[in-house]
């Protein structure tokens, strides 16, 4: 089972704010997956090719086609502020 100090720690670099419940909860969940993974690394995989997806995929995005956008006052209409014909959006310094 993953330890408290190893789930805070993952925990903060995946920025996310967790109560004891949740890390008793998380710490459970994520014991549960690396154990699926270290049964999965037990595997004799030699010779079996990496996959993306099970089946054959082709054409699995649709072609680019050119089409019109919205003009540029429709789009800036709901913003809250606009500087330079663009949304203005708060520096991340706050400044």
């Amino acid at each position: 089972m993953i330890d408290r100090d190893e789930l805070l720690h993952v925990a903060r670099l995946a920025r996310l704010a967790l109560d004891e419940d949740e890390l008793q909860t998380t710490a459970a969940e994520l014991s549960s997956i690396l154990d699926h993974v270290a049964t999965i690394d037990e595997l004799d995989l030699e010779g079996i090719e990496p996959t993306a997806h099970i089946g054959d995929v082709e054409d699995s995005l649709r072609a680019d086609q050119v089409a019109r956008s919205l003009p540029r006052e429709v789009a800036l209409a709901p913003a809250p502020a606009i500087r330079d014909d663009g949304f203005l959006v708060p520096s991340p310094q706050g400044e």
